[in-house]
């Protein structure tokens, strides 16, 4: 039987990164496990059914995980997220070295960095590859889809994540303004998506007297300024304690993050600038196929929902996370879209 080679350079991925994920244990510096120390041991005693450390502890006790060496979890885990990308698909000429399959390439090896120990991200990268097959899914209609995409998001922000129940509010707002007619739409989208988040940040200081970067990257950031393993740290140009320096903090999380050309000062870190240059292509990539996408609004409706998903987390993840490092291993929780959002076409094609 002859494998296609389009397959066959999916298994090879597969087979030399789970060889990356095993020996991560080995070569990896201390830094990648403090959150997997904190989930194995438990030390604070936070499990519990609410909070992504509570759950995760949960999780990993209940599966018998955390009673395994890493790099066995690493055998299981790996291999089961990348059967949930096969299950979502193979695309065709994945073997042709090009720009969007070598992001892709490289995010098979992130994630066997990253998924290598017991994650958050395993159980985010698990749930969210749901809104995919639900998307692929003929015997639902696109109206249900979006419920149900909707409903699985606020779930996981009320149970997980809280920051996860932005993202549909910031989406429902960016899509309602993809439809005015505006010079550029794509831009004009993106500008009022982070618009709402700084409103809904300014809401929430309001009512709780911290607007958000100050409540959760600051806090993160406070204890970090000397640390060794701090050195990508997203620090606002202006302490977040007034309306227009949280606006001022949010617009500059969201361009270290997403557009981090910032980040080259990092330029003896070879790592970062690694990383920066797959961010910066990746979103450019994105930004590239939204805009075909509102072109053709009918034709493409689910690929417009995943990428307005994608891009109201880009834009939560400029408000919430406090380093590139972290920003680069969240992001691989939420891979599922992003593969499925680099090649909708192919898989359009096979499913639909």
């Amino acid at each position: 039987m002859k494998i296609k080679k389009s397959t066959a350079t999916f298994l090879l991925l597969f087979a030399t990164n789970l060889l990356v994920a095993v020996v991560a244990f080995y070569i990896l510096p201390k830094r990648f496990f403090y959150d997997s120390v904190i989930i194995t041991f438990d030390k604070g005693n936070e499990i519990g059914y609410f909070g992504s450390y509570p759950l995760t502890i949960l999780f990993y006790k209940i599966s018998g995980l955390r009673y395994l060496p890493f790099p066995v979890i690493a055998l299981i885990q790996y291999p089961i997220l990348v059967y949930i990308l096969y299950k979502i698909g193979i695309p065709t000429n994945f073997e042709k070295v090009n720009i969007k399959n070598l992001l892709v390439y490289l995010g098979f090896f992130m994630m066997a960095i990253f998924m290598s120990m017991p994650s958050k991200e395993f159980i985010t990268f698990i749930y969210l590859a749901i809104i995919v097959f639900i998307y692929q899914n003929q015997a639902i209609s696109f109206k249900k889809s979006i419920l149900l995409s909707v409903v699985l998001l606020f779930v996981f922000g009320a149970f997980y994540r809280p920051y996860f129940a932005l993202i549909p509010i910031i989406a429902v707002g960016m899509y309602g303004v993809s439809f005015v007619n505006f010079k550029n739409k794509t831009i004009t989208t993106l500008f009022y998506g982070i618009v709402i988040a700084i409103f809904l940040s300014l809401s929430y200081g309001l009512v709780k007297g911290k607007f958000l970067t100050e409540s959760s990257r600051e806090v993160v950031n406070s204890g970090r300024t000397v640390a060794q393993d701090a050195n990508s740290m997203i620090v606002s140009p202006l302490r977040p304690d007034t309306w227009y320096a949280e606006a001022i903090g949010i617009i500059y999380g969201f361009f270290s993050v997403n557009v981090p050309i910032n980040g080259l000062k990092h330029f003896l870190s070879p790592q970062i600038v690694a990383f920066i240059t797959w961010q910066l292509l990746l979103f450019y990539i994105l930004l590239v196929r939204f805009s075909k996408c509102i072109k053709e609004r009918k034709k493409y409706q689910y690929e417009i929902a995943v990428l307005l998903i994608l891009f109201a987390y880009f834009i939560i993840q400029g408000v919430f996370e406090p380093d590139l490092g972290t920003a680069i291993r969240h992001k691989i929780g939420v891979f599922p879209l992003i593969y499925y959002a680099l090649y909708y076409e192919n898989f359009r094609k096979e499913l639909r």
